[in-house]
């Protein structure tokens, strides 16, 4: 069975930066599922809001940003050998506030999960 879990969320101050890291856990031969072979992704959900997917990054090339209120300051990365995928947050607003959650497509999308809580605030 395919996990995926979310860390590195916390409080930040406007104008800092958060690493955020989804572990990921039975993908290979026994499962079917191929890490390298799944595009992965980042959603949020703010308090009050949807779901809004962040950024994707396909099996290749550089990563995507969704979200126009984060491009220019979110980033997204894979390292297949790990089978772990990271968003890079810079220049944090309040907006940014949200639980955030990973996915693997094709294998868990979406909201869902725990999440990890990411507030910032001053």
């Amino acid at each position: 069975q395919v996990q995926l879990v979310e860390s590195g969320g916390g409080l930040a101050q406007p104008g800092g930066s958060l690493r955020l890291s989804c572990e990921t856990s039975g993908f290979g031969e026994t499962s079917g599922f191929l890490f390298e072979r799944h595009a992965l992704g980042w959603y949020r959900q703010a308090p009050g809001k949807g779901c809004e997917l962040v950024a994707r990054i396909l099996t290749t090339g550089p990563g995507k940003i969704d979200a126009d209120s984060v491009k220019g300051r979110f980033d997204i990365s894979r390292d297949n050998d790990k089978k772990t995928f990271y968003l890079q947050m810079n220049s944090l607003k309040p907006e940014d506030t949200a639980v955030y959650y990973c996915s693997a497509f094709g294998v868990r999308h979406g909201c869902r999960g725990q999440g990890t809580q990411v507030t910032v605030s001053s």
